[in-house]
C-alpha cells in the first residue's frame, strides 16, 4: 500500500491561524486547553524542548482534514478552521 503524504504546512501558513486565533479572546482559553491536550508529556526531554504536539499527529490531523491531493495554493484556509475547530471544542460537553 502506497503511504500518503500530508499536505505541507510551514510557518509562513500558520502565522494567519495565530492571528485569528489571537483576535478571538473568546476562544483563549479553549486554545489553551486543547493545545495542553495536545502536548506530549515529558516534552522537555525531548528535542527541540518545546511543548508541541508531534509532527506525526499533526500530519495525521492534516491528511484526515484535507487528504492527500490538495494542491497547497490557497485552498488550504487554516484560520477559519482552527477557528472552527475552537468553537467546536468549546461547545462539546465536557470541555
Amino acid at each position: 500500500m502506497a503511504r500518503t503524504t500530508a499536505p505541507v504546512v510551514g510557518p509562513a501558513d500558520l502565522r494567519p491561524a495565530f492571528a485569528a486565533v489571537l483576535r478571538r479572546f473568546d476562544l483563549w482559553p479553549t486554545a489553551v486547553r486543547q493545545w495542553l491536550r495536545l502536548v506530549p508529556s515529558g516534552w522537555w526531554r525531548r528535542s527541540p524542548f518545546l511543548p508541541l504536539p508531534s509532527r506525526a499527529y499533526l500530519e495525521f490531523r492534516l491528511l484526515t482534514a484535507y487528504g492527500s491531493d490538495v494542491q497547497h495554493d490557497g485552498e488550504i484556509d487554516l484560520a477559519g478552521d482552527l477557528v472552527a475547530y475552537l468553537e467546536w471544542c468549546r461547545r462539546w460537553p465536557g470541555r
